[in-house]
C-alpha cells in the first residue's frame, strides 16, 4: 500500500457517532479529532472509507488536547459510523485553474455571498457528490491516489475532445489531453460520466459530433454524456451566444439520432440532453426510462419528467380524496422561474379544476443575473419579493406562497442572496412553503408541508432544509 506524503496534517472533527457502529463500540466521541486509521493519516472522508475497510481498526485520535488510540474489531457488515464536520478535513476545496468564458463564477453578479466567487474543481467532490470537474489541476499524487483508491465513479467536464478546442473552451493553454486521461481511467476499469456544455458556434455541430464519437470509443468506461446548454448571465463579457429555439431543436435532433444508434450498439442511449433543451424547443420530454437508470437528475436530466410523472400519480390517487374541509389555504400563489413556469401552469390548472383551490402561477424573471438565466435554482429572494409585492398590494397574493425548494438548496436554507424562506414570508406577510413536487403543493394547502415558514415563526422553530447542491459553500 502506498503512503502519500502530506504537508500539514489535517484532522477530521467528529460531529456525531452512530449507535451500534464500529466507532461507537470503540468509544469514539463527538468533538474527537481523527488523526489516522491503522497508521495511515487521513485527509478526508475518502481516506477514512479506504483505510477503515479492515477487520481490525486502530484509530488515533486527539481528545481534549491529548492523543489516544482506540483499537478493536469491526464486523464485515458493520458501518464505521462517524459523521464528520467536513468531508475534507482541511475544510478547503481545490480551486479551478481554467478561465472558461462561460464559467458561471466569472459571470456572477456583484455583492453576492463571498463563496459564490470561488471557482471549485475538486476531484474529491466529484467522487463524493457527483460534481463535474475538468481534471486539469491534478498533481502526480492526485493521480496516484485516484488510481490506488479507485475513486470511481468520476464526473468529468469534457466540453470538447479535440485538445486545441478544449484548451480554447477552458482558456487554459496547458490543459492536458482529456482523451489520454480518460484512456488511463478506462485501463483501470473506472466508471466515468461526462458532460459537454454546448456553446453555439464554439463546440457544437461537427465539434460536438467528434466529441461524442471519441467518447463512445471508451464505452463502457465512459458511461454517459450529458449535453448541457451554456448559461450566460448579463455580466458575461465575451460575446458568446445563448442557445435559441432553433439551436435547441438542432441539438435535440442530433442527440436523438445518436441515441438511436447507441441503443442498437450499446443497449443504452449514452448521449442524454438535459431537460432545458426540450423546454426551450417546446418538445415533449422523454420518459424516465430513456435515461437508463442513470442517477443524473442533479445535472438536469429527467427532473421535469419526474415532476410530470409524480403529478400524474397525485392527480389520480390523492386529488379525488381531497375535501374542502381539509384545506387550510385555498388561494395559493406558486412562484417559479420562467423556464419551468409553463409546465407548472398546466399542472396547477389541472389541480384547480379538480379541487377547491384557487391557484396562480407567477413566473419570476431573474433581474439579478439577467433574463437569460431562467432556472429556479438561480432565483434570488430579492426578485421573488419584488415581483410578488404587487400581487400583495392588489390583494391577489392569496393566503400562501409556494416556492421551489431548489431555490434554497443550501445547508443553511438560503437563496443566492443570503435570504431565507422566512425572510420572504416576513416581507410578503404570508406563509411560504417549499416544494419539489405537486404533492408538496397539496400538502402545503392542507397544512402538512413540513417546510412551511410562517411570518411569525421564531428562529428556534425554523424547519430544517436538507443539505443541497451548493458544494463550494457547504464546506467553506
Amino acid at each position: 500500500m502506498i503512503t502519500r506524503e502530506r504537508s500539514a496534517q489535517p484532522v477530521g472533527i467528529v460531529k456525531a457517532v452512530l449507535p451500534e457502529s464500529a466507532a461507537a463500540a470503540l468509544g469514539v466521541q463527538p468533538n474527537d479529532e481523527l488523526l489516522a486509521i491503522n497508521g495511515q493519516p487521513c485527509e478526508d472522508v475518502i481516506d477514512v472509507q479506504y483505510y477503515s475497510a479492515e477487520e481490525w481498526l486502530a484509530l488515533r485520535l486527539r481528545r481534549d488536547g491529548r492523543e489516544i488510540t482506540l483499537e478493536g474489531e469491526r464486523r464485515y457488515d458493520q458501518p464505521l459510523g462517524i459523521e464528520f464536520a467536513h468531508p475534507t478535513f482541511d475544510i478547503d476545496i481545490r480551486r479551478c485553474n481554467n478561465l472558461c468564458e462561460f464559467c458561471f463564477v466569472l459571470q456572477m453578479a456583484p455583492r453576492m455571498r463571498r463563496t459564490l466567487y470561488i471557482k471549485d474543481d475538486d476531484y474529491r467532490y466529484s467522487f463524493l457528490f457527483g460534481h463535474f470537474v475538468t481534471l486539469t489541476n491534478l498533481r502526480g499524487r492526485d493521480w496516484e491516489r485516484i488510481l490506488e483508491q479507485h475513486l470511481s465513479p468520476l464526473y468529468i467536464s469534457v466540453h470538447a475532445t479535440d485538445l486545441e478546442l478544449r484548451r480554447h473552451c477552458l482558456r487554459n493553454p496547458n490543459a492536458p489531453d482529456i482523451m489520454t486521461q480518460l484512456r488511463e481511467l478506462a485501463d483501470h476499469n473506472f466508471e466515468v460520466h461526462t458532460q459537454l456544455v454546448i456553446t453555439p458556434k464554439v463546440n457544437d455541430g461537427e465539434h460536438m459530433a467528434r466529441s461524442v464519437h471519441d467518447l463512445a470509443l471508451l464505452y463502457p468506461s465512459v458511461k454517459s454524456i450529458s449535453v448541457v446548454p451554456v448559461g450566460l448571465t448579463k455580466y458575461h463579457r465575451y460575446g458568446l451566444e445563448t442557445n435559441s429555439r432553433d439551436h435547441a431543436n438542432a441539438v435535440l435532433d442530433a442527440c436523438e439520432a445518436w441515441q438511436q444508434h447507441f441503443r442498437a450498439r450499446f443497449g443504452v442511449g449514452f448521449v442524454y440532453p438535459t431537460d432545458e433543451w426540450y423546454l426551450v424547443a417546446e418538445r415533449p420530454l422523454p420518459p424516465l426510462s430513456a435515461y437508463d437508470d442513470l442517477a443524473l437528475h442533479e445535472n438536469g436530466l429527467g427532473m421535469v419528467r419526474g415532476f410530470l410523472d409524480e403529478w400524474d400519480q397525485v392527480r389520480r390517487q390523492e386529488v379525488p380524496q381531497l375535501t374542502n374541509e381539509a384545506l387550510r389555504a385555498k388561494h395559493i400563489t406558486l412562484a417559479t422561474a420562467t423556464l419551468f413556469a409553463p409546465t407548472l401552469q398546466r399542472a396547477a390548472a389541472e389541480l384547480a379544476a379538480n379541487s377547491g383551490l384557487r391557484l396562480h402561477v407567477q413566473p419570476i424573471t431573474n433581474t439579478r443575473l439577467g433574463e437569460g438565466i431562467t432556472v429556479a435554482g438561480l432565483l434570488t429572494a430579492e426578485d421573488v419579493i419584488g415581483q410578488l409585492l404587487p400581487l400583495k398590494k392588489a390583494a391577489a397574493l392569496g393566503d400562501l406562497v409556494v416556492l421551489p425548494r431548489i431555490m434554497f438548496d443550501h445547508p443553511e436554507g438560503v437563496a443566492l442572496d443570503d435570504q431565507s424562506p422566512l425572510d420572504v414570508a416576513r416581507a410578503l406577510g404570508v406563509p411560504v412553503a417549499l416544494a419539489d413536487w405537486m404533492g408538496d403543493v397539496l400538502d402545503a394547502a392542507q397544512g402538512t408541508n413540513k417546510l412551511t415558514f410562517s411570518p411569525h415563526l421564531a428562529p428556534a422553530e425554523i424547519p430544517i432544509v436538507r443539505e443541497g447542491g451548493w458544494a463550494v459553500e457547504k464546506y467553506l
